[in-house]
């Protein structure tokens, strides 16, 4: 069981503190009802988000905390408490159904989270310590599992690009493999160029050199499911290089290989019955001499061949290359996921990822069990009409649309082009980032759609 967990035991609960959670509009009247109740009112507590105060007992000592939800609306604002209170055993009391059961544990998890890796002293706060009781009929170990693989997905994006490159990302890959006894072959030098051409290219600029990682683990007669996960490890935007402001996060455009390195983590964890292969097409795009340009023409894998009408469109060609791979082996279902496109961001948001698919039965299930989980995701139309944009005049393919608008919708149908035989595919356009604080979601990577994906796998092939 995680460490900031506790298993119920009747001892457990009665030495653990209740912590309470009411919204502001429920605040005034949940607090009449309580015993020294009015010494919170008198001081001021109203219920605002992420307020959290001490209900004191007859004696002046500490008998409960409670915590403000605001609107009621963010399912982990639990995770202000993990956060802030002190070192001690913490049961639930009185907390709405939506923040309560499951839902709570994880965001208790969350609020521990921390990426302290280059702080010279990292000051190890008494709240480190407080753990919650495990409440009734919640499977901890599932909870702490899913939580362990959003932090790997956190901490690989989080990590600098001079410490998380190709080689550092194809070492994640097998130290998860060696950990759930999984498989991994890597393709890289002479062997990508033939195979990969299009990983190939994108990685040619960079003295770092790419690589496609491929990771197996299942029974092989089980249902067949494909990950497939961006591994731009930086970009620069190549030779169409970036402005400066739009570099700086640029670490995290490999967010993609996180998330679904973060999904096989949950699903190996669980035994899920599924014959698993996850791809990742690790690259650095770089500038340099040897830097494809604009104008280049190079082969793909599915024998397409494509015009580089911008270097900063890098992400759907080493993705081409690895979709090609995966569509050969037609999968019973094909997932890919990639910061792909400042479009996708200016149409829903950092916050609701879209996705895309022509399979009508996995975009409802995607949907559904992204607001389920509290991970949610939107569809997006792959509209039929914008592919002539794609359309090169010296090559089967441009990597630039010739349209100014519907750019996340372009590089899907780009994506599209090169899974021919796979009937269930989908596309996710995550930002792997969290640009403002929450509860249990500061400022930095993040593993979006990972949970909604795990969800959808578990209610299909779940033992």
């Amino acid at each position: 069981m995680h460490p900031r967990l506790a298993a119920s035991s009747a001892k457990a609960a009665k030495a653990a503190i209740p912590l309470h959670a009411v919204t502001a509009s429920a605040a005034k009247g949940w607090l009449a009802k309580q015993a020294r109740g009015a010494l919170l009112t008198a001081s001021g507590f109203s219920g605002a988000a992420g307020e959290l105060a001490a209900l004191p007992d007859a004696k002046g000592r500490i008998a409960a905390w409670v915590l403000g939800l605001g609107d009621g609306h963010d399912a982990f604002a639990l995770a202000a408490a993990s956060e802030k209170l002190p070192q001690g055993l913490y049961r639930l009391g009185d907390v709405p159904a939506a923040q309560g059961g499951a839902n709570a544990v994880l965001a208790w998890l969350m609020g521990g989270y921390r990426f302290d890796r280059y702080k010279k002293t990292v000051a190890r706060q008494t709240k480190a310590g407080a753990r919650l009781l495990l409440p009734k009929g919640v499977d901890g170990d599932e909870i702490g599992r899913i939580a362990q693989a959003l932090f790997l997905a956190r901490d690989l994006v989080n990590t600098p690009a001079n410490d998380m490159g190709p080689a550092d990302l194809e070492k994640v890959a097998r130290g998860l493999a060696r950990t759930h006894g999984a498989k991994i072959a890597v393709t890289s030098g002479a062997a990508l160029s033939k195979g990969y051409p299009l990983i190939a290219a994108v990685g040619q600029g960079s003295p770092r050199s790419p690589r496609l990682i491929d990771l197996t683990w299942g029974r092989p007669k089980a249902p067949r499911v494909t990950l497939v996960g961006k591994g731009v490890c930086f970009d620069t935007g190549g030779l169409d290089l970036k402005p400066s402001a739009a570099m700086l996060t640029m670490k995290k455009d490999m967010g993609g290989a996180a998330c679904v390195l973060a999904v096989a983590d949950m699903v190996m964890g669980a035994k899920l019955n599924l014959r698993l292969r996850v791809l990742i097409p690790a690259v650095e795009n770089a500038v340099s001499g040897s830097a494809m340009r604009p104008g280049d023409v190079f082969a793909s894998r599915k024998g397409l061949t494509v015009e580089i009408g911008n270097t900063d469109a890098e992400g759907r060609l080493v993705l081409a290359d690895a979709l090609a791979d995966a569509d050969d082996q037609t999968p019973d279902l094909l997932l890919d996921v990639a910061t792909l496109t400042g479009a996708a961001r200016a149409a829903t948001g950092m916050e609701l990822p879209p996705f895309f698919t022509d399979d009508e039965k996995l975009a409802a299930g995607l949907m559904r069990h992204g607001m389920a989980v509290q991970d949610p995701l939107w569809r997006l139309p792959l509209w039929r009409g914008y592919e002539d944009t794609l359309k090169s005049r010296v090559a089967d393919l441009n990597n630039n649309p010739a349209y100014m608008y519907a750019g996340a919708i372009t590089a899907a149908l780009f994506l599209n082009r090169f899974v021919t035989r796979t009937t269930s595919w989908a596309h996710l356009d995550i930002p792997a980032w969290t640009d403002r604080p929450r509860p249990g979601r500061p400022i930095g990577g993040e593993a979006n759609g990972a949970r909604a994906i795990y969800a959808l796998l578990k209610e299909r092939y779940g033992r």
